[in-house]
């Protein structure tokens, strides 16, 4: 016969024992824990450097045109040099690696914005480099022939304020071509900047090289939603950036 204490209990477990377990305490199908378990990581950002923007309800295409966007194919990690992850450092790090300001500090071109998933929405770009081709109007060159250059937003959100640059690199044609990205374009960007900062560089008497990891996933490989519709092959470049 159960004592006082032991029926009590007994009555306070019988719903769950006939009706079983309220939906506050059901047990997650296994895909769930999965997705549950891979946000978790992903905004983790004090361990990775950056937060994946689609764990936000970002994306890793930015917003060029209404229903078009370009590859956001580097990650410039929250854990580089600090000083690269304020505006005035990463313009110095962008000439280090052969880039500068836009010809005469003039802009070309539409202003492009991005979602990092970091609670900000969508935000213009901070910064738009352009390869450096030699010391005097270098990138007012290369705004006439062409080449590479990138878009770059900071994630510095509420919810994921990982400090990292987001950067959407490509190589374009001439102005003849109206800017029009070349046929290979997004990789060929992305992989220009990724050989010169694993070569490392200086500006002025600050010198610096970076750790490169490649990434799949974060990008579909392919042309679908991608402005020019230019196929480019879905891997994103995270660069740690370490000063010497």
């Amino acid at each position: 016969m159960l004592g006082p204490t032991r029926l009590l209990v007994a009555l306070a477990l019988a719903p769950l024992l006939v009706f079983g377990a309220p939906a506050d305490f059901a047990v997650q199908p296994e895909a769930d824990q999965t997705r549950l378990a891979a946000s978790s990581d992903g905004l983790d950002w004090r361990k990775s450097g950056w937060a994946d923007p689609r764990l936000g309800g970002g994306q890793m295409l930015d917003f060029t045109l209404p229903d078009l966007g370009e590859p956001i194919n580097v990650i410039i990690s929250g854990l580089s040099d600090p000083f690269i992850l304020t505006h005035e450092g990463l313009h110095r790090y962008a000439k280090s690696i052969g880039f500068s300001e836009e010809c005469l500090g003039m802009h070309m071109g539409n202003l492009h914005e991005a979602d990092l998933g970091d609670g900000d929405g969508r935000k213009v770009e901070q910064f738009l480099a352009r390869q450096h081709y030699f010391p005097i109007w270098g990138t007012c060159w290369e705004s006439l022939r062409g080449g590479n250059h990138f878009r770059a937003w900071r994630q510095n959100g509420t919810e994921a304020n990982s400090g990292a640059w987001f950067l959407a690199a490509s190589k374009e044609k001439y102005v003849g071509e109206h800017h029009t990205i070349d046929d290979d374009g997004y990789n060929l960007g992305r992989d220009f900047i990724v050989e010169r900062a694993a070569a490392g560089g200086r500006w002025k008497n600050r010198w610096w090289k970076a750790d490169v990891e490649w990434k799949e996933g974060l990008l579909e490989p392919g042309s679908e939603g991608v402005n020019h519709d230019i196929e480019q092959d879905g891997r994103v470049a995270i660069l740690t950036v370490r000063r010497l």
